[in-house]
């Protein structure tokens, strides 16, 4: 018989009105993984659950929470007791995030000596407080003083995410790593 707590889940808003953060009282995953679409959840029971309902558009997991992006032609009132009472189910039955041979992101560094500084500084830095809103930030590449970055979960597509990007995370890497002289982001 388990003494553990009883499982549960709240909701907060994100920057991006079509995302919203489900958060649980339990560790779901350790690191990042992102489900933009159906067909790349094949590797998470969790996420191909919640793309059975039609009005997910996106499945994002960190830590303790889920971050789910809706279609445009529902509202957050409609679906997020429905979601709340999956998730909250879906974690009392130990639904896997994801299959055992698929590693979610984590905080190995490669590269030269500028990327593993770069990646040190968004893991640090940028990606505590884009938790914090639902998404996560991923390192693709440094060429000729450009970082490229992927914005997962609800960052992705958020109206917000430009002036974040530009006014917070490359403002912060131009003053801390003088090479880097501009961050954009690869869409998903």
């Amino acid at each position: 018989m388990s003494t553990s707590s009883p499982i549960r889940v709240y909701s907060e808003i994100t920057p991006n009105p079509a995302s919203l953060k489900f958060i649980v009282n339990k560790l779901l995953i350790n690191g990042s993984v992102d489900f933009p679409s159906k067909e790349s959840a094949i590797n998470s029971p969790f996420a191909k659950e919640l793309y059975n309902f039609s009005f997910v558009k996106g499945v994002f997991f960190a830590s303790n929470f889920v971050t789910i992006t809706k279609i445009e032609d529902t509202t957050w009132e409609e679906i997020q007791p429905v979601l709340r009472d999956f998730i909250k189910g879906a974690v009392e039955s130990e639904i896997p995030v994801q299959l055992d041979n698929f590693i979610a992101a984590t905080g190995d560094f490669e590269g030269t000596e500028i990327e593993q500084k770069i990646q040190q500084i968004l893991q640090d830095y940028v990606q505590p407080a884009v938790e914090q809103d639902g998404g996560a930030i991923a390192y693709k590449s440094f060429q000729n003083g450009i970082v490229t970055v992927e914005l997962r979960g609800s960052c992705s597509g958020c109206p917000s995410s430009t002036l974040t990007l530009k006014s917070g995370i490359e403002a912060l890497l131009k003053r801390m790593i003088p090479e880097v002289t501009e961050v954009v982001s690869e869409a998903l």
